[in-house]
């Protein structure tokens, strides 16, 4: 069983993914389609399943002192398509933990995009989206776990919870300005909802996920 820290360094077989015009679909959760996303587990299991929410289909994730992933890997151009897009929602938060340090890096929901350093794997690095519990929205901070990971935080707390949001990173962008790196490419995408440091539970939801020009 690999730790967390080793979640930036995880990559799968190469997968194709599905054209729409100019975007590139990734998850396709209100299709009922799962196919390229497997499951790595770091310390027991978060339950993924596809379930009926608000008139259409997405992903669930219950999280019960467990953490374990889904990992896509793809090739993604981002000098065509830089613009991730997804929509996610929360039913609650964690309590009491601080997510800079080990003992508290658990997050009711995460998007992280990886970039591969290939036989350099310590140029690996990987940007998390996050949900978090203590952190205000829009701070970034290092990953408690490995400098190859930053951690941004997207929304914040409860005050949210329970309704869908809809979010648009520019991941050309974001790899500029946390590691001062120019980043055409990135290799893979992951959802992770976990809770085995704080041993909390927590259920989240996210629906489909895609590349865009704009």
């Amino acid at each position: 069983m690999c730790c967390k820290g080793g979640l930036v360094f995880l990559l799968l077989g190469s997968l194709s993914v599905s054209v729409f015009g100019q975007n590139i679909q990734i998850g396709r959760f209100s299709e009922g389609i799962l196919e390229g996303w497997e499951e790595q587990s770091f310390s027991g299991i978060t339950r993924y399943q596809l379930v009926q929410d608000s008139q259409q289909q997405v992903l669930s994730a219950q999280s019960s002192d467990s953490a374990s992933g889904l990992f896509y890997e793809t090739d993604i151009d981002l000098t065509q398509t830089p613009y991730l897009n997804w929509s996610w929602k929360v039913e609650n938060t964690f309590s009491g933990n601080d997510e800079t340090r080990r003992s508290g890096d658990d997050y009711p929901a995460r998007i992280f995009v990886v970039v591969s350093g290939g036989i350099f794997f310590w140029q690996t690095r990987a940007i998390n989206y996050v949900w978090s519990s203590d952190q205000p929205a829009e701070t970034q901070w290092e990953s408690a776990v490995t400098e190859n990971a930053m951690m941004l935080s997207l929304r914040s707390g409860d005050s949210l919870s329970g309704q869908w949001l809809v979010e648009k990173r520019n991941i050309r962008e974001d790899f500029r300005r946390m590691f001062g790196v120019e980043v055409n490419e990135i290799h893979a995408v992951a959802i992770m909802s976990d809770s085995d440091d704080t041993g909390q539970s927590a259920r989240a939801y996210y629906g489909d996920i895609f590349f865009s020009e704009e």
